[in-house]
C-alpha cells in the first residue's frame, strides 16, 4: 500500500477532465481543522463551484498509504475535479500509525483512522448551509487504505461502536454512495494473503490475528454489511499483490449474501494501481455513478 499513489487517480482525472473541458470557476480552501485529538490538528481541504446555488453533493476523498503514510494533499486534484463536476469536495487527514518492518506499532490502531473519518463527514454535515453541502446527499470515495477506510464509512453506522466520543446530537455520519478503489475488506485472510502489506495490517489492528481477533472482526468491512448499506462501486486489478482481488470478491460475496448493493469491475493483469487507459475507465464509470446516486433527477 505504500507505493500505491498519490499521483495516479488525479493525473487520469485531470486529463479526462482537460479533454471535456473545466466546466465553472472553484472556491478552495485548504488547512480546516474539522477535528482536535489531544494535540493532533485534524484538517481538510475543501474545494467547491464558485456558483451560489444552494445544497449540492458532496464527496469526501480519503487517500491512501497503508495506515501509515499519505496525505490529503494526493487528492487535491481531485477533490477540485470533482467540483468542476458539480460537487463539494473534501480530501481529509487522518491518524496514521507508526509501524513499520522493523517495530509494531506504538501510536494510532485502530480505530482511530475511521474515528477520524467519520468526524470529517459529520463536521461537513455541521457546516453544510456555510459550504453549499445538501447533507442528504454525501459520497466518500478511497483508494487502497483509503478504499478500506471508505467502505468501513458506508457500512457502519451508530450501533456497531465505530462512531468515537460524540454526543447524540452530533450529525450522522452514514453516507450514500462509495467509491472503493482495491481496498481491504477483510482483515483476516488480507493479513495471510499480503505479505507486502503484513505489517500495516499489524500496525492497524495491533497485532496478528491471533493476538487480537476482534480487532480484526471490527476492522474488517465484510464484518457490517447489511442490505440498507450504501451503493457500493468498487475497481480492483487481478494481479494486485499487496491488496490481493480476492478482498473485492469477498466484499461481493457478502454483498450477495445479504442483498447489498454492490458494483464490482475487476481489471485484467492490473495490479495495485492501472494503466493511464484503466484509469480512464475508473473515471468513465466513478462520476456518473456519483450522479446516480448523489445528484437529483431532472423534474
Amino acid at each position: 500500500m505504500t507505493r500505491v499513489f498519490p499521483a495516479f487517480l488525479c493525473a487520469a482525472l485531470l486529463l479526462v477532465l482537460c479533454e471535456q473541458g473545466f466546466g465553472q470557476d472553484l472556491i478552495v480552501e485548504k488547512d480546516i481543522e474539522y477535528a482536535k485529538v489531544g494535540d493532533t490538528s485534524l484538517k481538510l481541504n475543501i474545494a467547491r463551484p464558485k456558483s451560489e446555488e444552494d445544497k449540492l453533493p458532496c464527496i469526501v476523498w480519503i487517500h491512501g498509504g497503508g495506515w501509515v503514510g499519505g496525505n490529503r494533499e494526493s487528492f487535491q486534484q481531485a477533490i477540485e475535479a470533482s467540483a468542476h463536476k458539480g460537487y463539494v469536495a473534501a480530501t481529509i487527514s487522518y491518524r496514521l500509525t507508526d509501524a513499520n518492518q522493523k517495530k509494531p506499532a506504538t501510536k494510532n490502531p485502530f480505530p482511530a483512522q475511521i474515528h477520524d473519518c467519520k468526524a470529517a463527514v459529520r463536521w461537513l454535515r455541521a457546516n453544510a448551509e456555510k459550504y453549499h453541502i445538501d447533507p442528504e446527499r454525501m459520497g466518500v470515495a478511497g483508494g487502497s487504505a483509503g478504499g478500506h477506510l471508505s467502505l468501513l464509512v458506508g457500512t457502519t453506522d451508530g450501533d456497531d461502536g465505530l462512531e468515537g466520543d460524540v454526543p447524540a446530537t452530533a450529525p450522522s455520519s452514514r453516507v450514500q454512495a462509495v467509491l472503493n478503489l482495491f481496498g481491504p475488506t477483510e482483515m483476516v485472510s488480507q493479513h495471510k494473503d499480503g505479505p507486502i502489506a503484513r505489517f500495516m495490517v499489524e500496525g492497524l489492528c495491533g497485532g496478528t490475528p491471533e493476538a487480537v481477533p476482534e480487532q480484526y472482526r471490527l476492522c474488517s468491512p465484510v464484518t457490517f454489511v447489511t442490505k440498507d448499506d450504501p451503493p457500493i462501486l468498487t475497481f480492483h486489478g487481478t494481479a494486485d499483490d499487496i491488496v490481493p482481488v480476492q478482498q473485492a470478491r469477498l466484499l461481493d460475496e457478502k454483498c450477495r449474501e445479504v442483498g447489498a448493493p454492490h458494483e464490482l469491475r475487476l481489471f485484467e493483469g492490473q495490479t495495485h494501481s492501472f494503466d493511464g487507459a484503466h484509469w480512464k475507465k475508473v473515471i468513465d464509470e466513478a462520476f456518473p455513478f456519483f450522479d446516480s446516486h448523489l445528484k437529483k433527477k431532472a423534474a
